[in-house]
């Protein structure tokens, strides 16, 4: 067992049923529906699957929940494997479908009917709900007597294609009073005329995904299914399929609570809405929830993992602050990305002592945290590109900066004294100018001066032009799922502004995809991975300096 990864009560199960001999080893799976991309919810239940077994040297399955072909594609398997392995977990030969299963799960289908466990009804589906019963009244099910021999031919039909949709279908016979209404007699089977992804047209009835969910855990071998917590009320009928059909063995499932966090939605229904509807320009989109959204707004397989691992375990559901997402990541781009200088809202600064066509390089870390990160060169002339809010003509209040008089360090050269500025016909500052102080270059104390202010800036002859993109939170709401609330209607108008004509230091036209910058000052940034172009350099803005997060 690896000690590094931490304990929860799940962990504490398999101890037990370890030390009692009722698993010999941990075996689990991942069983994610193909019907859209992952998103950081599975990616709890992913780290809890992949992450379990690796604690315990066991192994996990990847398999595809495709018992609903309705709604999948082979686009979405794709992604799945990819977001796995970018998180740094993998399968092995371990990866199935649950389609795989479609014949053996038929089979058992028979099995139970021939125990007398199942009957093929009849009911329709507004039948079925006014026959449930309720907590004092049983249900009612007028088919549960029908023959063996009967329900078995019926079946049989079924699959050969005899009947329509909702004509009949099978279910098990368990108690029709009990507590739990999973138990009262829960369809097994239901007629589906529709095309699956992998098998064609081949089936026309399809399994319940709580009938085929425990006989595929059992055929893998699963010795621990481990499950979100709205499966709880499922456990009974997951250990009766199991225990009334002859599979190889009896997996155990364990629940989980579901990951919440704010101003998001974890709904695949309502993601996918977005994306049809054209309020995100894909499911990659840098706003949304999914991995390849994170991904792409620059998030790390790291920063993702040290959230899943430090939110923990638990059994009662609860919700995350979106700010504790975002503080993982600072963190681990605070120790890794490296440092530039960028300016989104340029305005020019003339340095009206130094000689025109001269440029001076001078030598920076590119991160301080990281001494293997080696240095770089930048370069300064009489033009440069600083913010347009580092400048205020008339000074107010604690501003620092510059302004007529004041003096503020240029990162990594000068010392610069702000003289005035130009405006345009419409009385717009065009043009800050300024005088440096040649001895005070390279970080140099400018004679014991005291320099209240240092300003980023790039040189305005090396510069490169550069489109931005800053994300903030898709919706304004913290609860946009919230009860009696359109999570359409909770969207952020501002959730993406998009710059152009920012200016950036000349090195980062090579950037690749991926990697992560400090823009100094700003946040940090990594080029787009869709979008970037040396040509063209496309930037998204992963997460800000500022951390609101109390750690």
């Amino acid at each position: 067992m690896d000690e590094k990864t931490t304990s929860n009560f799940i962990h504490d199960f398999i101890d037990e049923d370890l030390a009692a001999g009722r698993a010999s080893e941990v075996h689990t799976r991942f069983p994610p529906e193909p019907n859209g991309y992952l998103h950081i919810g599975h990616c709890k239940a992913l780290m809890i699957d992949f992450g379990t077994a690796e604690k315990y040297h066991g192994l996990c399955n990847l398999r595809m929940d495709d018992t609903n072909p309705a709604k999948e594609d082979t686009e979405y398997v794709d992604a799945i494997k990819e977001d796995i392995h970018w998180l740094g977990f993998d399968w092995g030969d371990r990866f199935y479908y649950g389609s795989d299963y479609f014949e053996q799960t038929y089979l058992y289908a028979e099995e139970l009917i021939e125990k007398g466990l199942a009957y093929v009804c009849e009911l329709t589906a507004e039948e079925f709900r006014d026959y449930r019963g309720d907590l004092t009244h049983p249900a009612v099910s007028p088919y549960r007597d029908r023959p063996a021999a009967e329900s078995m031919d019926l079946f049989r039909r079924m699959r050969a294609g005899e009947f329509p949709e909702g004509r009949y279908t099978l279910r098990a016979k368990i108690d029709l009073a009990s507590g739990n209404f999973n138990m009262r007699d829960p369809v097994l089977y239901r007629i589906r005329y529709i095309e699956h992804h992998r098998q064609g047209t081949k089936w026309c009835i399809f399994p319940m995904y709580d009938f085929a969910h425990p006989i595929q855990d059992a055929l893998e071998r699963i010795t621990f299914s481990l499950c979100s917590l709205e499966y709880e009320n499922h456990r009974p009928l997951y250990n009766w399929v199991v225990d009334n059909v002859s599979v190889p063995c009896r997996p155990r499932q364990i629940e989980f609570a579901r990951l919440g966090i704010t101003y998001t939605v974890m709904s695949k229904r309502k993601l996918r809405q977005l994306v049809e509807e054209g309020r995100v320009s894909g499911w990659d989109d840098p706003r949304m929830p999914t991995l390849c959204g994170l991904r792409r707004r620059g998030y790390t397989p790291s920063s993702i993992r040290n959230f899943c691992e430090r939110i923990g375990v638990a059994k009662a559901p609860s919700t995350v602050e979106y700010d504790f997402l975002e503080h993982c990541l600072r963190e681990d781009l605070n120790e890794h990305a490296a440092r530039v200088m960028a300016v989104l809202h340029p305005v020019r600064l003339t340095v009206t002592n130094f000689p025109e066509g001269k440029t001076e390089t001078f030598t920076v870390e590119n991160n301080p945290m990281d001494e293997s990160a080696g240095t770089r060169e930048i370069t300064f002339s009489r033009h440069l590109w600083i913010e347009e809010d580092d400048f205020m003509e008339e000074k107010e209040g604690k501003f620092f900066r510059l302004f007529p008089g004041n003096e503020v360090r240029l990162k990594g050269a000068y010392v610069v004294r702000c003289t005035g500025c130009v405006k345009d016909e419409q009385g717009r500052v065009t043009e800050v100018l300024c005088e440096y102080d040649p001895a005070s270059g390279g970080g140099n104390p400018a004679d014991g001066r005291k320099i209240k202010s240092t300003i980023h800036w790039v040189d305005a002859g090396t510069a490169i032009d550069a489109e931005v993109r800053l994300y903030s939170n898709l919706f304004s709401d913290p609860e946009p799922e919230g009860e009696g609330k359109n999570f359409i209607e909770c969207l952020n108008p501002t959730s993406l502004e998009t710059l152009t004509g920012c200016k950036l230091e000349a090195s980062l036209a090579d950037a690749k995809v991926p990697s992560s910058f400090q823009f100094m000052r700003l946040g940090y940034f990594c080029p787009d991975a869709k979008d970037f172009t040396p040509s063209y350099p496309v930037f998204n803005r992963s997460v800000s300096l500022k951390d609101s997060y109390k750690a």
